[in-house]
């Protein structure tokens, strides 16, 4: 079963859930969609019945579990489509099969488009699982890669995915997430759309290696800085997320046997984050994110 869990807009009226500049961005995800679970939420509709049935507060789909329902009805973006700049970034977690990354993508960027009200995003950045980029050591980094859990084939097989969409006119820039200099001139021999932006975490303001400051201006690449988690939800935080508890959502039950919500084990499968800047005032006027997780025998590959 899955379960699609929204944010709804974090800029309106809940300032309490966008993180500190310093916090990592899981403390914003975690705390924006427990925020938007409890104000959906009814009086009475705290808990799941015997019957393993979800609150009202949620809306079953043909895609999937909603929580909390989203009315996909109502007014997206205040302004015409061509006054915002919109950024995505796809977190694929891990321990997820890269058989998967197709309708993964698909998904995340579709619900996103519906948000939103539109038919294209502007720049889309995928962050891999399993890849760290040392600021320190940047040759370092590349020669270790193999240590982490996603291996360049699987990259190259999801590139032709985001190049597909990109075709389509869905995505108009496409964009990776910790990749030094090695990594982008291997995957650089792959590509028909070639990254615009490397987006890549300086932790603790370290200084950005010299070589990928001049390979990213040769091949016009646009180094941004960001301060994401490496996995931004694991298991235990959506099962605590999403479990009986004081101010969980109340809808995965207790324990494998309990009957006081929906039974199975939980698998979280993607995080997206979606930015709507106005460009003229450089202002967020929307922001939010979807995750999808699975609810049942989990299938590894």
């Amino acid at each position: 079963m899955k379960l699609i869990l929204s944010s709804s807009n974090i800029m309106q009226g809940r300032q309490s859930v966008i993180r500190h500049p310093l916090q990592k961005s899981n403390v914003e995800l975690i705390n924006s969609l427990r925020s938007n679970f409890l104000s959906s939420q009814q009086i009475e509709a705290g808990q799941i019945n015997g019957s393993g049935k979800a609150p009202a507060w949620t809306q079953q789909g043909e895609d999937g579990l909603y929580i909390p329902a989203i009315d996909f009805s109502q007014p997206g973006l205040a302004e015409e489509r061509d006054q915002y700049d919109i950024t995505v970034k796809l977190f694929y977690l891990p321990g997820i099969p890269v058989s998967r990354r197709c309708a993964h993508t698909r998904e995340a960027i579709d619900l996103v488009l519906k948000e939103l009200h539109v038919k294209s995003i502007d720049l889309l950045i995928v962050s891999f699982p399993g890849i760290l980029f040392d600021a320190d050591d940047d040759s370092e980094e590349e020669d270790n890669a193999t240590n982490g859990e996603d291996d360049f084939d699987s990259m190259v097989q999801t590139w032709r995915v985001l190049e597909t969409l990109h075709e389509q006119g869905m995505i108009a820039q496409l964009g990776v997430a910790e990749f030094g200099c090695d990594r982008l001139a291997r995957l650089l021999q792959y590509t028909q759309v070639k990254p615009s932006v490397d987006q890549i975490n300086l932790k603790d303001c370290c200084v950005v290696p010299k070589s990928l400051i001049l390979y990213a201006k040769q091949e016009q690449i646009q180094l941004l800085t960001h301060n994401d988690c490496h996995d931004i939800l694991p298991v235990g935080t959506t099962r605590e997320l999403l479990g009986p508890a004081e101010k969980s959502a109340g809808i995965l039950a207790s324990s494998p046997d309990a009957n006081d919500g929906i039974k199975g084990d939980v698998e979280p499968q993607w995080v997206v984050k979606y930015t709507a800047v106005v460009k003229d005032r450089g202002v967020v006027e929307n922001k939010g994110y979807f995750a999808l997780a699975d609810v049942g025998t989990c299938v590894k590959q």
